[in-house]
C-alpha cells in the first residue's frame, strides 16, 4: 500500500485498502472556519447529537473574514464563537490569538504524522507535509464528522513524485509545486494522492513542504503527503500534542504514474492568469507591470517566507506605482517577524503589514483588486476574479519573486535586482 492507503487502512481498522474502495474511518481532527462554520453546524444539528464526538479533536478558526469587514461576516464569526462555547471546543482561536488555519494548526502542535484530518476548506491538504492524510470535505460530511468522529472516503490511487537534487538560489517550495502543476496540469492528479519521495525531500524545509502540500488541490489531488524524516521530527520536537504514527509506503506499493523533478534544474517561476498550470519562468515575464503585491496566505505566510521577502526588501523601496501587502500567517509568526526586524524592513520599504487573515486570497478584504488591475501574489489560486474584479489578473509566485516585483513594479526574477 502507499503511505495514504496505509493511514486510511489503519484509521478504518482494516488490514488493507485498494484504490477505489469506499471506507469509513476515524478522524483525528475536524476543522472549520468562519465562512464554512455556520453551514457545518446546521448539518451537525440535524443529526441531533448532544455533543461533538470529542471536544479536544475539533478546531474552529475565524480567519477568512476576520477581523470582520461587515455585518454579515461579523455574524458568521459570532456563530463560530457561540458553537465553541456551547460545545466547549478546546481549540477555538479568537482574534489576537489566531492565525491562518493551515499554518496555525501545525505550529500549535495539533497535527501529527499518521493523522487523518478532515476540514471544511480545500487547502486542508497542507497537513500532508507532516505525513498526515488531510483533505477538504463537504459541509454535510464535516457536520457528520463532528457528530460521529468518522468520515467516509474513497481511497485514492497515487502518483509518485520523486525529488532529487538541491534547490538553487531564490528557488523555494512555491517554485517546486508550480513546476509540478505546470507539468501535469490542474486536473493531472484528480482525486489521487501526490506522494513525495527521493533524496531531494531531505533538502526541503518544512516551510517548503507545507507550501507544496498546500497546493496539491490545485492539481486536483485528494491529498499530498511527505515522508516523516529528521526535518519533520525536528519541527515536531516540543510541539506535537499527540503521539506520532508515521507511515511509509510498502516496497511494492503501486503508483499509477511517476513524476521525477530535479530540484537543481528549477528556476523562479510564475503561474499566469487564470490557472495555476500556466507556468512560465519569472524572467520571461519582465514586461508585465503590476499594481499590487501580496506576500502571505496559508501557502506562503510562514516565517521563512517573510525572511525571503525581507531579504529582497532590505534597504529597498516599494515601487511608487505598487501597493505591497504583507500578511504573517499567525500571531506567533507576526511576533517572530517583529523580533527579527522583518516588519521594520517591510514598513521602511513602504509595505502595509496586516494582522493574520486569509483576506485578499479569496477576494474577501485587505487587498481587493479593482477593474483591470494586476497582482503578483504568493497565494494559491489565480482563478478569474478570485481577488476582485472579473477582469483583474493574478500572477502566482513565491515570496522572492513577489518582493522583487514590488520593488521594480513589474514581474521580476529576484536575481535581477539582487545581483546574483
Amino acid at each position: 500500500m502507499t503511505v495514504t492507503q496505509k493511514i486510511l487502512a489503519r484509521r478504518a481498522e482494516v488490514d488493507k485498502v485498494e484504490a477505489g474502495d469506499i471506507i469509513t474511518a476515524a478522524v483525528d481532527l475536524a476543522l472549520t472556519n468562519d465562512i464554512m462554520g455556520a453551514q457545518t453546524f446546521a448539518e451537525f444539528e440535524k443529526i441531533g447529537r448532544p455533543a461533538v464526538f470529542d471536544k479536544n479533536k475539533v478546531v474552529l478558526v475565524p480567519d477568512h473574514f476576520c477581523p470582520a469587514n461587515d455585518m454579515k461576516s461579523a455574524e458568521l464569526a459570532k456563530k463560530l464563537r457561540e458553537f465553541a462555547r456551547k460545545y466547549q471546543i478546546a481549540h477555538y482561536f479568537e482574534i489576537g490569538r489566531m492565525g491562518i488555519e493551515h499554518a496555525l494548526l501545525p505550529d500549535s502542535g495539533l497535527i501529527a504524522p499518521g493523522d487523518l484530518i478532515v476540514g471544511a476548506d480545500s487547502h486542508t491538504c497542507t497537513y500532508g507535509a507532516l505525513n498526515a492524510f488531510a483533505t477538504g470535505v463537504g459541509l454535510t460530511d464535516l457536520g457528520a464528522a463532528l457528530a460521529t468522529g468518522r468520515a467516509w472516503l474513497k481511497v485514492p490511487a497515487a502518483i509518485g513524485v520523486e525529488l532529487c537534487g538541491s534547490l538553487p538560489r531564490y528557488v523555494r517550495g512555491k517554485d517546486v509545486v508550480l513546476a509540478l502543476i505546470g507539468r501535469i496540469g490542474v486536473d493531472g492528479a484528480r482525486y489521487k494522492s501526490l506522494e513525495y519521495s527521493g533524496s531531494g525531500v531531505a533538502r526541503l524545509t518544512m516551510a517548503d513542504r507545507f507550501t507544496i502540500a498546500n497546493m496539491a488541490i490545485e492539481a486536483g489531488a485528494k491529498n499530498g503527503i511527505f515522508p516523516c524524516d529528521s526535518v519533520t521530527e525536528a519541527y515536531l520536537e516540543g510541539r506535537a500534542q499527540r503521539a506520532c504514527r508515521p507511515e511509509t509506503a510498502d516496497a511494492d506499493a503501486f503508483y499509477e504514474k511517476r513524476v521525477a523533478i530535479n530540484l537543481s534544474l528549477l528556476e523562479p517561476v510564475v503561474a499566469c492568469p487564470h490557472l495555476p498550470e500556466n507556468v512560465k519562468p519569472a524572467k520571461e515575464l519582465s514586461g508585465v507591470a503590476i499594481d499590487q503585491a501580496v506576500i502571505g496566505s496559508c501557502t506562503n505566510g510562514r516565517l521563512d517566507d517573510l525572511a525571503q521577502a525581507a531579504e529582497i526588501l532590505k534597504g529597498r523601496k516599494i515601487n511608487k506605482k505598487v501597493r505591497a501587502i504583507v500578511i504573517p500567517a499567525t500571531q506567533e509568526i507576526y511576533s517572530q517577524a517583529m523580533a527579527l526586524g522583518y516588519l521594520r524592513t517591510f514598513v521602511d520599504a513602504g509595505a502595509a503589514v496586516s494582522t493574520p487573515t486569509c483576506g485578499p486570497c479569496f477576494g474577501g478584504h485587505m487587498g481587493i483588486l479593482a477593474a483591470g488591475e494586476r497582482a503578483v501574489s504568493t497565494t494559491n489560486r489565480n482563478f478569474k476574479g478570485r481577488m476582485g474584479a472579473a477582469d483583474s489578473e493574478i500572477y502566482l509566485a513565491g515570496p522572492y519573486v513577489a518582493a522583487a516585483s514590488a520593488v521594480t513594479g513589474r514581474i521580476t526574477d529576484p536575481a535581477e535586482i539582487a545581483g546574483a
